[in-house]
């Protein structure tokens, strides 16, 4: 889903192959039968930007377009085309972490005036859900599981409200729409989708065994599936604090170098460990993404690094100009920017507030809970608590409150 998102979150995944596209279970979108790649979402800053310049040659190239083909402003005449276009444009936004995408793709639907097909309604829905709109991408996704004339579609309408509820902690919705996949769509896909609802309340430990053993007894699972359980296993290692993983990360990364979630998941678990080198051998090449890059900026102010002071420039100008801009959607980025690089807790624990009323991902509750103990605010921290303990919630990564 999440900088989901963004990415992440809701966290951004997707496959790029012709055949049924799927929302992955953390905010992406993906088809079954090729490689996975995950949405992440850009920060936002406080205060104004750095002055306008407007002075240019004539010959000074200002920005250069992405992928003339796929920033089209004119949507084809037929469903299907449009459908394909829009799909293509929302991947591109999340293998690249450009949001600019997104904005192409919300841009071609709105001037659609023909029939809303089921793919355009559930492609409706995923860039509602990208742009945290998810109450609306809910509406419109129980409307069409409801009303639906392309099974296919109804099956990835439930993925995606499956996936919504997870990144928004209402883990018995959840739960329910994991249970129907089981009988509409079985195997290791619904069995990680169980298993992040299961994981979530209370029991990872059985979580990540069944998981694991279906895993290893899957062996007529399509290449997706499996991509897509490695995903989930890794996922519910580092709630128990395995070293396994890392493993899963690394072999996914190995399949697709672009899957943004899970490598930054993977310099994450190394920044906590106190692997510095590890951080900056796999952010390096991705400043460009805000989550990458402030864990990156991070891992540099660390080692004392003589190129972290330009990094923390860059990201102090770019979040900067984004709030300046209004464009203040995803806040975990920004809030961790905040905390961990500018000194500033109470505003990080504003902005990680703010980020955890729609979003209550593991890395959000995370945040929010550094934000809190870093500013004293106990009654903030009581509140967390007594979410995770109505919810049978523990995870490793919450040091603060784990035995």
């Amino acid at each position: 889903m999440s900088c989901s998102s963004s990415e992440t979150s809701v966290r951004p995944r997707k496959l790029r192959v012709s055949g049924w596209q799927f929302p992955a279970l953390r905010g992406g979108l993906f088809s079954l039968g090729a490689p996975l790649l995950l949405t992440l979402f850009c920060g936002s800053a406080t205060a104004a930007p750095a002055p306008i310049n407007t002075q240019f040659d004539d010959q000074d190239i200002l920005v250069t377009l992405p992928e003339p083909a796929l920033t089209t402003t004119t949507p084809p005449a037929d469903p299907n085309r449009l459908a394909d276009l829009i799909q293509a444009q929302i991947q591109q936004a999340r293998s690249t972490g450009d949001p600019r995408f997104t904005g192409y793709a919300e841009g071609l639907l709105q001037q659609w005036n023909g029939q809303m097909t089921d793919r355009l309604r559930v492609l409706k829905a995923t860039i509602d859900q990208s742009n945290h709109r998810f109450e609306q991408a809910r509406n419109g996704l129980t409307d069409l599981i409801g009303s639906n004339t392309d099974p296919q579609q109804a099956i990835q309408a439930r993925l995606m409200l499956a996936n919504i509820e997870l990144v928004q902690g209402r883990y018995d919705a959840a739960a329910e729409h994991c249970n129907e996949l089981t009988q509409r769509l079985p195997g290791l896909i619904a069995a990680s989708c169980q298993a992040q609802a299961q994981a979530r309340t209370g029991q990872p430990v059985a979580a990540y065994q069944q998981l694991k053993q279906q895993f290893a007894n899957a062996g007529n699972a399509t290449e997706t599936a499996r991509i897509w359980a490695l995903g989930t296993l890794g996922d519910l290692a580092a709630q128990l604090d395995n070293p396994a993983a890392k493993t899963y990360w690394l072999a996914l990364l190995s399949a697709d170098p672009d899957d943004l979630y899970t490598r930054a998941q993977l310099a994450d678990w190394y920044l906590a460990r106190g692997e510095v080198n590890q951080v900056l051998s796999v952010t390096e090449g991705y400043e460009t993404v805000d989550s990458l890059a402030v864990i990156r900026a991070i891992a540099l102010e660390q080692a004392g690094h003589p190129d972290a002071g330009a990094l923390k420039a860059t990201l102090t100008q770019r979040f900067a100009e984004a709030q300046w801009r209004g464009n203040l959607l995803h806040k975990r980025d920004f809030a961790r920017f905040q905390l961990d690089l500018a000194d500033k807790p109470e505003s990080a624990l504003e902005n990680a507030q703010e980020n955890w009323a729609d979003q209550r991902e593991p890395s959000d509750t995370r945040l929010l809970l550094r934000a809190a103990i870093s500013t004293g605010n106990t009654d903030q921290i009581a509140s967390v608590k007594t979410w995770l303990s109505q919810n049978g919630q523990q995870d490793a990564r919450y040091p603060e409150i784990n035995p």
